[in-house]
């Protein structure tokens, strides 16, 4: 199994200090973030700095999360995308993530599909342009625009978006209630779980997401079970939005536990 660590699993960390994380669990890949309002990239770090950092570590950075909003397409959004591009491109990340919008708006259908299609079809040059992948990840949130991984692979293969692959995440998967994946199409797979007993699926939300355990609501062992059964062999992504999480004293000991329960049971 490849583990890779999203940011937001130690969003106060300093950007070397969680790259020294990651490498102190033998892990060599990271997502970093554009939303974190004190660290790299919304703290004006350098995209070379970042660079540099990684490189120093040998570490790979397989994305940035993300360009929010992508299917609501307007030219803001565009010269966002680009901006996001070349910082992905400057420090020499992999892929940027897609993340649709998700306040209410947008959802009719027909209406959803035919915007999720136009911004593909904007994008794909951009992100050819770059030498970048795009991660459009489905949310599954009932106010989401983009809740189905299946509509977001025939958008996909509509506009002859090879530069496109889904992001798999396994909170998401579960909200949905989308029995189907599509492991040739997956590019990335964010994991998590939920522990708390009372919440009901339809009132989960990001902050009910802590590290993965015998606990997990979710079927996540399950999910990353089927995707390896059926060849997926990409990252799995810790993103954990719990702030039980994020004020650990030792996040490094939580995770060791949580990867050594995915290893002996997925």
């Amino acid at each position: 199994m490849k583990f890779a660590l999203n940011y937001m699993t130690a969003p106060a960390m300093p950007v070397a200090d969680f790259l020294d994380l990651a490498l102190s669990l033998g892990i060599k890949a990271v997502e970093i973030r554009n939303d974190l309002a004190d660290n790299a990239i919304l703290d004006g770090t350098p995209a070379t700095t970042i660079r540099r950092l990684t490189e120093e570590r040998d570490i790979e950075i397989i994305s940035i999360n993300a360009l929010q909003r992508f299917n609501a397409w307007s030219e803001a959004r565009a010269r966002e995308a680009r901006s996001l591009l070349a910082y992905a491109r400057d420090c020499g990340a992999n892929a940027l993530v897609l993340v649709p919008t998700n306040d209410g708006s947008g959802r009719e259908n027909g209406v959803r599909q035919e915007s999720l299609r136009l911004a593909l079809t904007e994008l794909k040059p951009l992100f050819e342009d770059a030498g970048i992948t795009g991660l459009v990840e489905p949310l599954g949130f009932e106010i989401c625009s983009l809740r189905s991984k299946r509509e977001a692979v025939d958008a996909i293969e509509s506009v002859g978006g090879n530069v496109f692959k889904l992001v798999h995440d396994t909170f998401h998967h579960h909200l949905a209630g989308e029995s189907q994946i599509f492991p040739d199409h997956t590019g990335l797979v964010h994991i998590s779980g939920v522990t708390d007993p009372d919440v009901s699926p339809a009132a989960m939300q990001d902050s009910h997401r802590t590290l993965v355990d015998a606990l997990d609501r979710l079927g996540t062992i399950g999910q990353i079970g089927a995707l390896r059964a059926a060849g997926y062999a990409g990252h799995l992504s810790f993103e954990p939005f719990a702030r039980s999480v994020h004020t650990l004293t030792d996040p490094g000991a939580a995770l060791r536990t949580s990867i050594d329960h995915i290893r002996a049971t997925a």
